[in-house]
């Protein structure tokens, strides 16, 4: 049964900012820390360089972005640049973003996120981010995908956004 109900995406926790220095550091250096990378983009408005620690959805051969606190600073960012950079230590890869429509983007959560939702655990963690159980439907995820942006990460040519040659 879908709904026509839009909710609100969760308020990003107060311990959030209070990592994400922290974060950022040990993913600078190169540590390990599943599947969170460092991510630069161009701010919209600045246009100074904005690093933010993101998770990498790696589904099916292609890598995606998404936030589980809806519009924030580094979505809005990212749609408006529609490029970044991803970084992990030594390791920094420029890349295209393309923002997924809900329809598309929905069917790709729905598949990434049923193991997650099928233990106890991971459907308890992301219960705190996104309306979303085991048995969700397509159309619910879809839903979901509309208060939650997903971007599409591609590799890129190897030029750095900014650079000389860019």
């Amino acid at each position: 049964m879908s709904t026509s109900r839009t909710f609100a995406a969760p308020r990003i926790p107060s311990i959030v900012p209070l990592l994400n220095p922290l974060v950022r550091r040990l993913l600078g250096v190169g540590m390990p820390m599943g599947p969170n990378v460092l991510l630069t983009v161009r701010g919209r408005q600045s246009g100074l360089p904005r690093t933010v620690p993101v998770a990498i959805l790696e589904h099916r051969g292609r890598r995606f972005v998404q936030s589980p606190f809806g519009e924030t600073h580094w979505t809005r960012n990212l749609r408006a640049a529609g490029e970044a950079v991803i970084s992990r230590g030594r390791t920094i890869e420029p890349v295209d973003a393309v923002e997924l429509a809900p329809e598309i983007a929905g069917p790709i959560l729905a598949d990434a996120f049923a193991p997650y939702l099928a233990s106890r655990f991971g459907a308890a963690f992301l219960g705190r981010f996104y309306r979303l159980r085991a048995g969700s439907t397509v159309e619910e995820f879809v839903g979901e995908a509309r208060i939650h942006p997903v971007f599409e990460l591609r590799a890129r040519d190897g030029r750095v956004p900014g650079s000389p040659s860019d």
